[in-house]
């Protein structure tokens, strides 16, 4: 039975991991939220982790508000950094794997080609300064650690661009959606049963970073005529230029990330964002 403290509890990817179990008998889950688990508090962390000795963290818990963060940078890096350096020095004393969720925002976007695990980094926001910190706080800490950097995430839960379109297709009749923005949208459920399944493995995986979403490659633009087109919604949508859609941070025009290491190191299979997307919508 392997012992498995997961953060941020309300959260979509949690969420996930949570309706996934009913697969993973010999998982023990703990999810916590922000109030039962602050992370940018170590003493408080460290009475958690002394009560629950978990074999694995997964930890979920983030400040994901990519544009409110410019204007709440300290916020932003204490929970994204700071916090993620007190649950790595925690796993090192309690001898736990930590397993972290990371973004596509820790590049800038310049590429044009898919980024791998030793590309460059250049983050463009607070945001993705915050995350790239923690990872290299992570890193400094010396605990053993999976870092999986993800991108575009949505699911049946929390908010995210899929439940975003889905209301608005049934209050409006037209929608603008910038078409110059290209990544890959990920099932936050695909990732959730991927992580489960590596963490009851009982395999020594190499420990370090790796990049996971669905395969193939899309716009914001192509994801939302994807939404309407298998729930047929009939809806006239307007692609749009970044430029035309300012926001106060900056995000990666091209944000592609490689997954031949975790493929390659974990042997598995990655769904196409579009088989992935048909899976979810069943569920919504």
């Amino acid at each position: 039975m392997k012992k498995v403290l997961i953060t941020g509890a309300k959260g979509q990817l949690s969420k996930c991991i949570e309706s996934s179990l009913v697969n993973f008998e010999n998982v023990k889950a703990f999810f916590l939220s922000a109030d039962d688990l602050d992370i940018t508090n170590y003493d408080k962390a460290s009475e958690v982790f002394k009560d629950i000795t978990p074999d694995f963290i997964i930890n979920c818990a983030a400040y994901t508000a990519v544009d409110k963060a410019e204007s709440e940078k300290e916020l932003a890096f204490m929970v994204n950094s700071e916090g993620v350096e007190n649950l790595a020095k925690l796993c090192t004393v309690y001898k736990a794997k930590l397993v972290h969720i990371s973004t596509d925002f820790v590049f800038d976007g310049n590429s044009c080609v898919p980024y791998t695990e030793d590309s460059n980094t250049n983050p463009l926001s607070v945001y993705g300064k915050s995350k790239l910190r923690g990872e290299e706080l992570i890193k400094k800490a010396k605990c053993d650690f999976y870092i999986f950097r993800t991108s575009w995430l949505y699911s049946e839960y929390g908010h995210n661009f899929l439940k975003t379109m889905l209301r608005l297709g049934t209050q409006k009749d037209q929608i603008k959606v910038v078409y110059d923005q290209v990544g890959s949208p990920t099932y936050a459920k695909d990732l959730a049963e991927f992580v489960l399944n590596f963490i009851v493995s009982d395999e020594n995986f190499e420990y370090g970073i790796y990049h996971y979403s669905n395969e193939g490659v899309a716009s914001w633009y192509d994801f939302a005529e994807a939404i309407f087109d298998e729930k047929n919604i009939e809806i006239h949508l307007e692609p749009i230029s970044t430029e035309e859609y300012p926001t106060p941070a900056m995000r990666p025009n091209y944000s592609v990330m490689s997954k031949d290491k975790i493929k390659s190191v974990f042997n598995i299979k990655i769904n196409h964002w579009r088989q992935s997307l048909r899976k979810c919508l069943n569920n919504v």
